[in-house]
């Protein structure tokens, strides 16, 4: 099982991030618009256990080129970033997917758009992230903390305060502080 390493912070805009990857030579990946399903028992007994259960759809802007990928991922472990399990998959129809956890007893509980500008350096994964509602944010992941740090402290982002708190919890957050009954967080279009 592989094990996700990751420091995520807030930012007011990009600008300064990309001025330092393309400083250090990092390699853009690409941008991508992603539809994230996240799935759990009526009980909530993945939440409460601290797992998750993600079928994203992953649109590739430059060609509209789509990936379909289920994740599970693990209770976060003690630390200063964040680090839990995880078992990612590409499958090959979402539809398909959302009848399988259905039979098995999972039902949509927050579906999610995001934007995603992504980067490659220093063996982390640098994702540029715009959420409707909560705004931007910097994901470093990476093979271990000492990297990520590295990594955090080369873009700038060393004195931002690091939020182990998923995208999900906060959307959840979001949506039950403001009444709405809904699960779908959309881009306004």
């Amino acid at each position: 099982m592989a094990v996700e390493i990751e420091a995520k912070v807030k930012v007011l805009d990009f600008n300064a991030v990309r001025g330092k990857l393309a400083e250090c030579g990092a390699v853009k990946v690409g941008n991508y618009f992603e539809i994230n399903t996240f799935f759990d028992k009526p009980d909530r007994s993945l939440l409460a256990a601290d797992q998750g259960l993600r079928l994203r759809i992953n649109r590739n802007e430059a060609d509209n080129t789509e990936i379909f990928v289920c994740t599970f991922k693990g209770p976060r472990a003690h630390g200063k970033l964040k680090v839990r399990d995880e078992v990612e998959m590409d499958v090959g129809n979402p539809k398909d997917t959302e009848r399988f956890f259905g039979a098995l007893g999972y039902i949509p509980v927050l579906k999610f758009e995001k934007r995603r500008e992504s980067w490659k350096h220093a063996r982390c994964a640098i994702e540029m992230d715009e959420l409707p509602h909560l705004g931007l944010y910097v994901e470093i992941e990476g093979p271990d903390e000492r990297t990520v740090m590295s990594v955090c402290e080369l873009l700038g982002l060393a004195d931002n305060p690091i939020i182990k708190t998923s995208y999900t919890a906060m959307l959840m957050n979001y949506l039950q502080e403001r009444g709405r009954g809904d699960r779908s967080v959309v881009f306004p279009q």
